[in-house]
């Protein structure tokens, strides 16, 4: 089997995400199932190493073909877009905002253009983002515009859970008021797509209410009668195999022990809160609670684009105790997604 070529796209170069790159693509089990190349800055990487006390050597290719994509080394295509003087690890930059924007825009480019089979995204900063003048509220969004993509949403995952959202970074009244029955029905269709590309034949997708215990018959809200049901209803007709809406509380429960393949929630906290309890822990090397695991996979977009699960974590950035496992997560899913190995990278 081809191993697919994976654009992964360094991130804000003041955060953890240079860091995570060196680490992760020091790995020899991620060569065994992809072809990894970092699109960023080799200043940055260099310092990442030396943060890190890596053996690792940035190799700067032109084209993503021509990289040797093995251990020791890191394939870069080099930007050559940041001043260290005014980039500062755990410092907000507009600076740095512009550089990572210019890593995902090229990046993606690569994909889209057939250059390269996926894409891998490092953790951004939203305030440097815009800070930059790019007015998004992260990658999906910029993303979404870039490819022209309408129908899209976020799945996050940590082992056997799998979560995706009906609506993400807007505020509890507005998510309140997108739960209606054709975006209900369009995340679920597109879950069950994402499910099917990874080896699920027919996955099992548990709907949330987005009510208290389902709404009680209507006593709590009618949201769950009049479009949730009837969207999961419509999915069945359709050869789905969706149940709902359920309480969303003993749902997730449910769906992490294995009784669902995949969960719908019907917010970003309903989802959210579910992933960071499972992936979310105290990091004895970082003094710190993070992200330890968990991917963040974007659906709908005519490429494939995963992502770790964390920020830029600029409370640790520089300091070489950051955990790579999400990334290891988002490279491991990219693959599967492209088409290559769906065995699991190794966790070590």
């Amino acid at each position: 089997m081809v191993r697919p070529l994976l654009a992964v796209s360094m991130g804000d170069p003041a955060g953890v995400g240079p860091e995570v790159c060196v680490q992760t693509l020091g790995r020899a089990d991620v060569f065994r199932l992809a072809r990894p190349f970092v699109v960023g800055d080799v200043g940055v990487l260099q310092a990442a190493t030396e943060v890190l006390g890596a053996k690792i050597s940035p190799n700067r290719i032109d084209r993503p073909e021509v990289g040797r994509f093995e251990p020791g080394q890191i394939d870069v295509i080099d930007l050559a877009n940041v001043d260290r003087a005014s980039v500062q690890w755990g410092q907000v930059s507009s600076a740095a905002g512009q550089a990572a924007y210019e890593y995902v825009i090229r990046a993606a480019e690569l994909v889209t253009s057939g250059q390269a089979d996926a894409l891998v995204t490092g953790p951004i900063h939203k305030e440097a983002l815009n800070l930059a003048g790019h007015d998004y509220a992260g990658h999906t969004e910029l993303l979404a515009e870039l490819t022209h993509t309408r129908s899209y949403a976020m799945m996050l995952a940590v082992g056997r859970l799998r979560v995706s959202h009906v609506s993400g970074h807007v505020s509890l009244r507005r998510a309140c008021e997108l739960a209606r029955r054709d975006r209900v029905l369009e995340v679920i269709t597109l879950t069950d797509a994402a499910l099917r590309r990874i080896g699920i034949d027919r996955p099992r997708l548990a709907v949330a209410a987005l009510n208290p215990h389902a709404g009680e018959g209507g006593l709590f809200g009618r949201e769950e009668i009049e479009q949730i049901a009837p969207a999961v209803e419509h999915a069945r007709r359709r050869g789905i195999d969706a149940e709902g809406p359920l309480p969303a509380d003993t749902m997730m429960a449910k769906v992490a022990g294995g009784g669902y393949d995949a969960a719908v929630a019907m917010h970003h906290d309903q989802g959210h809160i579910a992933v960071k309890l499972l992936g979310f822990a105290y990091d004895d090397r970082a003094e710190a609670w993070s992200t330890v695991r968990g991917v963040n996979v974007t659906l709908g977009l005519p490429i494939v684009r995963t992502s770790v699960d964390h920020g830029t974590a600029f409370d640790v950035a520089g300091r070489g105790v950051v955990n790579p496992s999400s990334m290891l997560d988002a490279i491991d899913w990219a693959v599967a997604l492209a088409g290559g190995d769906v065995g699991k990278i190794r966790q070590t």
